[in-house]
């Protein structure tokens, strides 16, 4: 089902005259968990299997203008979390970031993410967006940047969240704000990108990552590798377009351990895209945008005549867009299982029709 114009690109683009915005860099906080910050899915969501585990994925939920879209996300996954029974039932939600605009403050956690979300029966795990990640100079009482969502995601055990109120969400117990869900079927490694609009990665969580990706390698072919991120390294859409400091940092790693995830998701950009990229060893990997999960503003793909942008890069080399959605809100549901050849990933995007049905848009495989 292609939703490709012939009138854009096809490819990833950069977007010129970008001023740099490096100063907007945040302080990470302490981890509340112990090196190597590693968090069971089962401590959490005890009933997953070794065969199949499905689960939701969305970033950029948060809604400060029209709460209308977010809601009917929640309520779409929520819906599919209801229909579906045994190893077919959605187990959690995995938040690509910007669970809350445009700063990262308490107030904002009831609004933007406990209210819409009390639709949403399963547990949610999050790594934290620019957005979360900023401070408001203007804030009546000053705060540091990730307070409220370490607050809400990032505790030392599960329990009650006074920014909810009266809602029965209970705190997540993630280790850090960087972090890895061990599952019996994948390994779900969870970057921080900090505030600038292009990404940071400190030194420390580099090095972090590269060991990561060591350790998840040694337990292949029997789980995949998933690398998610804030920021999206490939983007075609003319509000952000590519992340070149993402692009290089990935690249770095890969290139100086030798090791790859099997596929990449992020959020950041406000539509869905699904790039491949094929490497020199002929590997192709996925690479997924999937941040339309309810904010107000939707970023299009930028058209071949948008003299703002350029697909003329050598770090695109290899890298087509094989799908996209720019008009619609919506959300992925993956899926990993395990059969007789070994591992397969299917992911399935579905986006808003009205304000009960959802309609699959994209649907994509990869094999492990």
């Amino acid at each position: 089902m292609a939703l490709i114009s012939s009138l854009k690109h096809t490819t990833p683009v950069i977007k010129k005259h970008q001023p740099d915005d490096s100063y907007k860099f945040q302080p990470l906080p302490e981890p509340s968990g112990t090196y190597p910050y590693h968090l069971s899915v089962h401590d959490v969501v005890p009933d997953i299997t070794d065969d199949k585990m499905v689960f939701h994925m969305v970033g950029d939920t948060g809604s400060i203008r029209n709460p209308g879209s977010q809601k009917r996300i929640a309520g779409l996954m929520a819906a599919q979390y209801k229909t579906f029974s045994g190893a077919d039932k959605p187990k959690f939600l995995y938040h690509l970031g910007d669970v809350v605009y445009s700063y990262g403050e308490a107030q904002n956690y009831y609004d933007q993410f406990f209210e819409p979300y009390s639709l949403y029966p399963g547990p949610i795990f999050a790594i934290a967006g620019n957005h979360d990640s900023d401070v408001n100079p203007a804030a009546a009482m000053p705060y540091q940047s990730l307070d409220a969502f370490t607050t809400v995601f990032c505790d030392t055990v599960s329990r009650p969240v006074m920014l909810s109120r009266k809602i029965d969400r209970k705190s997540m117990p993630q280790p850090n704000i960087y972090w890895t869900m061990d599952t019996p079927l994948a390994t779900i490694i969870g970057l921080h990108t900090n505030v600038p609009k292009y990404g940071v990665v400190t030194r420390e969580q580099r090095d972090w990552f590269m060991e990561e990706l060591r350790s998840a390698d040694v337990q292949r072919p029997d789980k995949a590798i998933i690398l998610c991120m804030h920021h999206a390294p490939y983007s075609a859409d003319i509000n952000h377009g590519a992340s070149l400091p993402m692009i290089d940092f990935l690249e770095g790693v890969f290139d100086e351990i030798g090791i790859r995830p099997d596929i990449v998701f992020s959020g950041h950009v406000h539509n869905y895209q699904r790039f491949s990229k094929q490497y020199d060893d002929l590997t192709v990997m996925p690479y997924i945008v999937a941040g339309t999960g309810g904010f107000d503003e939707l970023h299009p793909v930028a058209l071949m005549d948008n003299e703002g942008f350029t697909a003329e890069e050598p770090r695109f080399d290899g890298v087509s867009l094989e799908n996209s959605c720019d008009t619609k809100h919506g959300f992925l549901k993956i899926a990993i299982e395990r059969n007789n050849k070994g591992l397969i990933l299917t992911g399935e995007y579905y986006t808003t029709a009205d304000k009960d049905v959802s309609v699959l848009t994209d649907t994509f495989t990869v094999k492990i």
